[in-house]
């Protein structure tokens, strides 16, 4: 293990139950789906929000957007059934526009209620800071996490929320600049994949694979992705994380 590797914290002890909050369908999957497949093998229950209707994820121009948005969620419910198995939880959409997510009061307080109603120990989700970031929507959505949280924990924000205020106990955030915390993924790496691939409709646009030569060189992608954020750590796959537990 490295110098700089020893400041990182590593391994958070099982929660009992996760949020992770994507901008799109298969967001999440990418992310931080090793940490939430690890966990839901330990019994942790695994939720998922995605924020826009990933009706732009394609390069078809004559594309039906109304129904690649209908076939993302259902993509999305696989992808989520396939991380959490018997653990696996509820998959909520807030179906804003792809491409057009704003987060404003009206979106902070959609979420503040997602995480009222769900009570989970864990949220994750993309760092809004991430420098040169290119995707309003992973902006944007990054900030509801962190903003969501804000106001979830608080009683006196979104009083008209029917459920009672909470507060989990830590935040990862993937996609960071200075990550600070490491999760092992050695022995999901494979249910990852298999997660990342029920999104059948990105194979062209997002993987770059629309043959099984493809695929397969996208697997070897990621594998070897998780192996070099892995390395620093003595670890043979790994995801990293900005993690926050002042919350």
């Amino acid at each position: 293990m490295s110098q700089a590797a020893h400041a990182w914290s590593h391994d958070l002890a099982t929660p009992v139950s996760a949020l992770a909050i994507g901008a799109h369908p298969d967001d999440v999957e990418f992310g931080c789906g090793g940490v939430l497949a690890k966990w839901a093998a330990d019994g942790c229950t695994i939720h998922h929000l995605v924020c826009t209707d990933g009706s732009k994820g394609t390069w078809d121009v004559d594309a039906d957007v109304a129904a690649l948005a209908a076939r993302r969620q259902v993509e999305q419910r696989e992808a989520a059934a396939r991380l959490g198995g018997a653990n696996a939880g509820e998959v909520r959409f807030l179906e804003h526009v792809d491409g057009e997510l704003d987060s404003g009061l009206t979106e902070r307080g959609q979420v503040a209620l997602v995480i009222r109603e769900l009570k989970p120990s864990v949220v994750l989700g993309h760092d809004p800071w991430k420098r040169y970031r290119l995707h309003p929507d992973h902006r944007h959505a990054g900030l509801l996490a962190v903003e969501g949280i804000v106001a979830a924990r608080d009683p006196h924000f979104f009083k008209e929320h029917p459920v009672p205020h909470h507060r989990p106990d830590a935040l990862l955030l993937w996609e960071a600049d200075e990550p600070d915390h490491v999760e092992d993924v050695s022995a999901v790496v494979e249910t990852k994949l298999n997660a990342l691939l029920a999104h059948e409709s990105q194979f062209e646009s997002t993987m770059k694979a629309v043959d099984d030569a493809e695929i397969e060189r996208f697997r070897d992608r990621i594998r070897t992705r998780l192996a070099e954020l892995g390395e620093p750590h003595d670890v043979t796959a790994a995801e990293v994380f900005k993690l926050i537990t002042s919350l």
